[in-house]
């Protein structure tokens, strides 16, 4: 027999497997994020008067045994489980093992998987998986549930779903993306250990702040605004953010010697409202750092100064490429210029940039990426990251590689090797294992300039910026080790 429960899940996959982030892979600073959007739905049913549990199993160390012998204790009705391209089989068969031990159990699938191909996914989970939601999923969930508590068959009246229905997938009406964020409860951080989550480019701990959702950019490969949130900026108010940064600092302290980051696609798009949400947290007076996302055309000094005044540390930009050829070809809508004027604009606001790039879009060739990683070391650059191109469902890049043909992978399966990033696109004239080679060798000539890393070190602020930094740095030589393996494998 079944019993009231709701488990909201962040399923198994490899170690370190971090699938709330735009690329879901085990990623080569072995970053691990709270799953908050997982949270904000906990938060949701557990308002709605629900009782849920959210059980985050990467942080956890948790693996597939665990999660069967907590469906078996539990019997919910109910089980949420997290859904991207490269875990989909995996995440399909924890589906099926919780259904082995409680068979009483509907599964809804949300995430951007069965976001982007919702009939598809059901066929694929062969009665394993119930229904899914598609796109934004906080209400979504709370409706399904309501109509599984009160054992309704018919799922027909819930909007921005697929389900099964006389043994066909069946899409119901679009939800719309969610007006009013300020409704939203604050995310169900107290079913998490904070203390777990890591990422070697932030202050630790740190703590995700969702101010906004949507981008009202165009580029072809980012997954969150063409499958996801939308292409509106919708904002929370600063008051209501604010609250949530009182609410976090009074119940984890810890949080003090780390920071918040702000997930917003690109925070400085309203310069307005930026400023606005400046002030509040300058009048909040709670001191605690900050770090946000902003699109490299900003040019407004002063705003630049302001966030540092709030208290912003660092800024965190998707640069993308270093060839203006790449960055019309992706659809930016940047320029090179554009970019170097925001990095001198930055330092000189005395704020660090963290550089976003991504190598082996369509149009990519040997002179461009040599063109990035060239940019990469010529602006003052506090961190980067590079990462090879990874065509997902939903995407204007997945529908392009896949007219031309250009696909290699035959399964969701072939998205990762061993939990990383694999080559699953292959051009006629740049092979993939290029544009791999070429990730390394530009996280390879940053990341070990001596001059560099006396100036990383000297920069230490405190015991606890000491340890994430050296526990970064391990987790860099971690990966870089198991690359050489990889490619010593290939060689063979």
């Amino acid at each position: 027999m079944t019993s009231d429960t709701i488990l909201v899940i962040n399923e198994p996959f490899v170690p370190d497997f971090c699938r709330t982030q735009r690329w879901a892979a085990r990623t080569r600073g072995r970053v691990l994020r709270a799953p908050d959007w997982l949270a904000y739905a906990t938060a949701v049913l557990a308002k709605d008067g629900f009782h849920v549990e959210l059980h985050d199993f990467p942080a956890k160390g948790w693996d597939k045994p665990e999660l069967e012998a907590l469906a078996r204790e539990k019997q919910p009705f109910m089980a949420v489980l997290d859904a991207t391209t490269p875990s989909y089989s995996s995440d399909v068969d924890c589906a099926r093992r919780i259904k082995a031990q409680s068979p009483g159990t509907k599964i809804l699938m949300v995430g951007p998987h069965v976001s982007a191909l919702p009939e598809e996914s059901l066929l694929a989970a062969g009665g394993a998986v119930d229904a899914v939601a598609i796109g934004e999923y906080d209400y979504t969930v709370r409706d399904v549930a309501r109509c599984w508590r009160d054992d309704a068959a018919d799922l027909s009246g819930v909007a921005g779903i697929a389900w099964v229905k006389d043994g066909a997938p069946t899409r119901t009406s679009a939800r719309p993306l969610i007006a009013d964020l300020d409704a939203l409860p604050f995310p169900a951080w107290d079913q998490l250990d904070l203390m777990a989550y890591f990422d070697g480019g932030k202050l630790h701990p740190y703590v995700t702040v969702i101010g906004g959702r949507g981008c009202p950019f165009g580029c072809s490969f980012c997954l969150w605004p063409q499958v996801m949130h939308g292409r509106k900026y919708r904002t929370r108010s600063p008051e209501n953010i604010v609250a949530e940064m009182r609410w976090v600092v009074a119940n984890w302290p810890q949080v003090r010697q780390g920071e918040f980051f702000f997930e917003d696609d690109t925070f400085t798009v309203n310069a307005d409202r930026a400023h606005a949400l400046c002030e509040a947290i300058e009048r909040s007076g709670l001191g605690v750092p900050f770090s946000i996302n902003s699109r490299a055309d900003v040019s407004d000094l002063s705003l630049l100064r302001h966030l540092k005044r709030a208290g912003c540390r660092m800024v965190l930009t998707g640069f993308e490429s270093g060839s203006q050829t790449m960055l019309d070809r992706m659809g930016k809508k940047t320029t090179v210029a554009q970019m170097e004027r925001f990095v001198r604009a930055c330092r000189e606001a005395g704020l660090a940039v963290h550089g976003c790039f991504v190598l082996g879009l369509p149009g990519e060739t040997r002179q461009t990426m040599r063109e990035t990683l060239d940019f990469s070391l010529r602006v003052p650059l506090t961190t980067l990251q590079f990462s090879a191109a990874v065509p997902f469902p939903g995407t204007r890049y997945f529908e392009e590689i896949k007219a031309q043909g250009l696909l290699l992978a035959k399964s969701w399966d072939d998205w990762l090797q061993d939990g990383e990033q694999s080559p699953v696109v292959e051009y006629p004239d740049l092979g993939a294992n290029e544009v791999e080679a070429a990730v390394d060798k530009g996280l390879r000539q940053f990341y070990f300039r001596p001059s560099y890393m006396l100036r990383f070190l000297l920069a230490t602020r405190s015991k606890s910026d000491l340890y994430r930094k050296l526990r970064g740095f391990f987790n860099f030589l971690g990966y870089l080790v198991t690359s050489r393996r990889k490619k010593a494998c290939r060689d063979r």
